[in-house]
């Protein structure tokens, strides 16, 4: 069965920064395309950053080039979100989901099959 665990959410400052990780259990990293989303109140569902864990090919959204950076180790099974110079737009929901197509495709939620439940990251003073 294929599962995702989001974790590493939390309050910090403006320009702080956090890292979470989404841990897959069910298969094996290195043969999918691994995307974070995001959901603040109010707002529709956006494509963050994606990988495809074969050969670390990376995309991200205009919003967070050169603030956020993904990774992925194999060997865990786990798929990492550092987030640097957080601002308060960046605050919402987090989801890692999963395609078995190596499809990174952040403006399509639909390519992404499995999701993960979410994990709240606020950033406030």
């Amino acid at each position: 069965q294929v599962q995702l665990v989001e974790s590493g959410g939390g309050l910090v400052q403006p320009g702080g920064s956090l890292r979470l990780s989404c841990s897959a259990s069910g298969f094996t990293l290195g043969y999918d395309a691994i995307a974070w989303f995001r959901q603040a109140p109010g707002k529709e569902r956006e494509g963050v950053s994606c990988i495809t864990t074969n050969d670390g090919a990376t995309e991200y959204a205009d919003s967070v080039k050169g603030r956020f950076t993904i990774s992925r180790d194999n060997a865990k099974n786990t798929v990492y979100l550092q987030m640097n110079s957080l601002i308060p737009e960046d605050t919402a929901v987090y989801y890692c989901a999963a395609n078995f197509f190596r499809l990174c495709v952040l403006r399509d939620d639909q390519v992404f099959d499995y999701w993960g439940q979410g994990t709240q990251v606020t950033v406030s003073s």
